[in-house]
């Protein structure tokens, strides 16, 4: 049996949330300035890239790397889960937004209409890469423009694929869900007890 702790290679405190909440025990593992300036782990969209291929591929690359980063820096091996979180609407990657226009205008965009929240989670340790992928269907009720300008200044969309956090106050704004609630915070509890479990994590 491994020893009963992993790293967390995620600077997001709703995963920290979601992992504590199953009781799993973890440590920190942050790259130098967050994943989009390292430019080991690529988080462009390529072309002709589908969104499933796109979330898994960048949750593989942030384990396989913060694994790496483990052995340079001579500390114990254990598990490094990673995790990415994007959102699909008809085809189109939606990530997190570069200010609040673009906020403002992700979430007219996901007004009264349905959307595809993908998550994928990937372990790592001695080489050996593994991911699942939930992904869940969200449906918004219409919104007004008021409403949208009011959540924006509240300054929650800023840090989130698709201008919004379900576990915070856009949870008025969902209809409907079908699929995992914590996969659309960030991190699906059901797939990430599976995988742990795989490598050998007692849960």
């Amino acid at each position: 049996m491994i020893d009963a702790r992993i790293y967390l290679a995620s600077r997001s405190p709703r995963r920290r949330e979601l992992l504590t909440q199953i009781g799993v025990r973890f440590d920190l593992l942050l790259f130098r300035s967050g994943t989009r300036e390292d430019a080991e782990v690529d988080e462009a969209w390529l072309p002709g890239e589908s969104p499933e291929a796109y979330v898994v591929r960048v949750a593989r690359i942030k384990a396989a790397y913060g694994a790496g980063l483990l052995a340079s820096r001579r500390v114990v091996p254990r598990p490094v889960l990673a995790a990415d979180t994007t959102l699909d609407v008809d085809g189109e990657i939606i990530g997190k937004p570069t200010d609040e226009a673009d906020a403002a205008a992700i979430l007219a965009r996901l007004s009264g209409r349905s959307h595809r929240v993908l998550t994928a989670i990937a372990l790592a340790r001695d080489g050996r890469v593994e991911h699942r992928l939930s992904i869940s269907d969200v449906r918004f009720r219409p919104l007004g423009a008021e409403e949208i300008r009011r959540y924006v200044q509240s300054g929650e969309p800023m840090d989130k694929a698709g201008a919004y956090g379900i576990q915070g106050r856009a949870a008025m704004f969902v209809e409907d869900i079908k699929g995992s609630h914590s996969g659309i915070v960030g991190l699906p509890l059901c797939e990430t007890a599976l995988l742990l479990r795989e490598f050998g994590y007692p849960l």
